[in-house]
């Protein structure tokens, strides 16, 4: 059997050995040290915004920015349902309540109908909502004029799930730093990756100084070891912060990368009638972390993958919306079919950087085969 084509690999250059030999040559092995430093100010460079403090994963940071936004028991936050079950773990963290805002059909993210809908409902049911919490799916940006209208037009704090998402842009401004608070993830799988790890950012400093606090067990200042507020350990490595400083080097050029595998795919398949592409709206730039196809039904989607499988090669559904999940069925839900219409017909192609055009041509002429 040929060589498998995973769905997202990692992809390393090597120059982020210099970082980690440096921190191994210099003992900086803790959650601390000039690589954490470097590679926050890098951030901050990268995308504009003021502050940020990096962590041990996306999920961690959004849980921290819950925190921060002083969300409770019995809260209810307003988040997309067409995610990963990380975007809404951490709202039951904090034993406060999901609300599930579901997509429209130009970027696959909020609606910003719905948002409005599901605000004004929870009001008149006497429960203002606390927070948003709004996703990038795949890297395309949301619609985030409108998004950012509706926060401010009820005074609700907005949080941007950028998981998938740095390297993208709206109307030329980096995503993740619209709200009070963005989140960037580096696992594995992602854009760029520290291994494990994440990010929160903020142009409100405090945030991220805060952040860094409660992210290392809440110590307060004092000779012996004192603590006022409940910590966690959430901060990230100096070794994995090295390893996010080399790949940042190379951010650019992995969107790049990303961005020809999804016109790679659009090229070779947009003459089958079954298969439809996302396509950005005027003034996004999506890092197209992920490539993804929409077919006509469930049973083309199951075809192909199917048929990938068979070939040694990875592909995975649309994420299943928070809604129909098992874990999240009781929680309100403001939904209008798409995101589940997106889970049944939607499918990601492989989407690594490292991709050759002969492991793309493999993936398409798979799919080809099937309508031949």
């Amino acid at each position: 059997m040929k060589e498998k084509i995973w769905l997202s690999s990692p992809h390393l250059t090597g120059e982020e050995q210099k970082y980690v030999k440096e921190a191994f040559d210099t003992n900086w092995v803790a959650p601390l040290g000039p690589n954490v430093n470097g590679f926050e100010q890098e951030i901050c460079d990268y995308t504009g915004i003021k502050s940020c403090a990096v962590l041990s994963s996306g999920t961690a940071a959004i849980h921290l920015a819950l925190i921060l936004l002083g969300i409770k028991d019995g809260d209810e936050v307003l988040c997309s349902t067409f995610t990963f079950s990380a975007t809404a773990n951490p709202i039951r963290y904090e034993r406060a309540i999901p609300v599930f805002i579901d997509s429209e059909r130009d970027t696959w993210n909020m609606c910003p109908k719905l948002l409005e809908k599901a605000i004004q409902d929870r009001i008149k049911k006497g429960k203002t909502p606390k927070a948003i919490l709004v996703v990038h799916l795949y890297g395309m940006p949301s619609k985030m004029n409108e998004i950012m209208a509706i926060a401010e037009k009820y005074e609700i704090p907005l949080i941007e799930d950028a998981a998938e998402a740095i390297g993208s842009k709206y109307e030329k401004k980096a995503m993740g730093t619209f709200g009070e608070i963005g989140i960037f993830s580096f696992n594995g799988n992602k854009i760029i990756t520290t291994s494990g790890g994440g990010a929160m950012v903020s142009n409100n400093s405090e945030f991220c100084k805060k952040a860094t606090f409660l992210a290392t067990q809440a110590r307060d200042e004092a000779p012996h070891y004192q603590h006022s507020h409940i910590g966690y350990n959430y901060r990230m490595s100096n070794i994995c912060a090295g390893i996010g400083r080399g790949q940042l080097e190379v951010l650019d050029d992995r969107v790049a990368s990303r961005r020809r595998n999804f016109e790679f795919y659009k090229e070779k398949l947009n003459d089958i009638d079954q298969i439809s592409f996302l396509n950005e709206p005027v003034g996004f730039y999506s890092n197209r972390w992920l490539s993804a196809i929409l077919t006509d039904s469930y049973d083309t989607r199951e075809r192909i993958r199917l048929s990938l499988e068979g070939k040694n090669i990875e592909s995975r559904p649309l994420w299943k919306p928070m809604h129909l999940q098992p874990v999240f069925s009781s929680f309100p839900s403001y939904d209008n079919g798409i995101s589940e219409e997106l889970f049944n017909n939607g499918l990601c192609l492989p989407s690594g950087s490292d991709l050759t055009n002969k492991e793309l041509s493999r993936v398409t002429d798979a799919i080809l085969s099937i309508f031949e």
